[in-house]
């Protein structure tokens, strides 16, 4: 016996509380757009005192500087895009809905840090070859933590935000910000060097600010194609099992599958129950595996429940052996 089951909690049903009342989609795409929209603010008011002082001071490194909280102000524009077509829903074409859209626009935050590491070796790179001199250094160094206070306060508040919602792309556009907070503060240890007669203390900084750009690089890119490949933490895969195996009435549960779509997660559970059960006991079972799922993972958006006998339970039991009909040659589906 098998029985598919993907039935989301609608509000009256079953108990007397509510799951699906509002999509958990829409909520958590509404407050990624939320944390979106304060965080470009904070960063382009950041980036106008740096641009102020860069005028007055000419320096380089603080130009650089503000360049990069630009480019961090801006990588909220694809995820800002990415969230509003989050609540676009399903359609025809697209019945998964468009949360691949949010791992793309993960894509293009990795390669906006990949930039500005780029940029960053550049300039410190070139400084070492070409110094330059700099003008009002407590200027430059107020504006240098001016440009750190405003990253950080926007990277706890992307990472943080992020985190709960289950958004990567969120999360390492936060790391983005971190990375252009350390920049700024790199500017300030620049600053002070130069002062105490360290003219090359500016560039050296930079390059190993550099360098540190290139871990997060590497840590956010892990993270984001991790998931475009469909990849899940393997904790997570033991969460589902765990759920759905102290349910009543499941005594194994076969296979586990998992995937985010965006910052959503879909899943695929095979669970083992007594043959003797007729098929509305069957599917009473998956509905509190279903119930139980939806419960313990918060970011679980649906999940599709395989009921089988137990002695044929998991996809082996579902594949067609070798076979041969209408004049086709032996074949199988698997």
């Amino acid at each position: 016996m098998t029985n598919d089951h993907s039935e989301q909690h609608k509000h009256g049903q079953v108990h007397d509380h509510t799951h699906g009342a509002v999509d958990p989609s829409v909520a958590t795409s509404e407050r990624g757009i939320w944390a979106l929209k304060w965080s470009f603010v904070a960063l382009v008011a950041t980036a106008l005192v740096q641009a102020v002082v860069v005028v007055l001071s000419g320096s380089v490194a603080l130009l650089s500087d503000t360049i990069h909280n630009v480019g961090d102000a801006l990588t909220a524009v694809p995820l800002w895009i990415a969230f509003a077509l989050g609540r676009l829903g399903t359609s025809r074409r697209f019945p998964f809905g468009y949360g691949r859209v949010e791992d793309l626009a993960g894509v293009m935050v990795v390669l906006v840090i990949l930039f500005s590491a780029v940029v960053a070796g550049y300039e410190a790179i070139e400084r070492l070859i070409h110094p330059q001199p700099v003008g009002l250094l407590w200027a430059v160094a107020v504006a240098g933590t001016v440009g750190f206070v405003g990253n950080e306060a926007v990277a706890v508040f992307r990472i943080r935000v992020g985190r709960q919602i289950g958004s990567a792309a969120l999360v390492a556009d936060g790391y983005h910000a971190r990375t252009d907070g350390w920049t700024s503060l790199a500017v300030v240890v620049g600053a002070a060097g130069v002062w105490l007669g360290y003219p090359l203390a500016d560039p050296i900084v930079g390059l190993l600010i550099a360098v540190a750009i290139l871990v997060i690089v590497w840590q956010s890119g892990k993270t984001v194609f991790t998931r475009l490949l469909d990849g899940v933490d393997p904790t997570l895969i033991d969460e589902i099992r765990n759920a759905a195996g102290h349910v009543e009435g499941v005594q194994d549960v076969a296979e586990v599958r998992a995937r985010w779509l965006g910052h959503r997660l879909r899943a695929e559970v095979n669970i083992a129950v007594d043959p003797e059960l007729s098929v509305a006991e069957g599917h009473a079972v998956a509905r509190e595996v279903n119930h139980r799922l939806l419960h313990e993972l918060r970011y679980l958006d649906m999940a599709v429940v395989h009921v089988d006998p137990a002695q044929e339970a998991g996809e082996e039991h579902h594949q067609i052996p070798t076979h041969s009909h209408d004049g086709l040659p032996p074949h199988s589906h698997l």
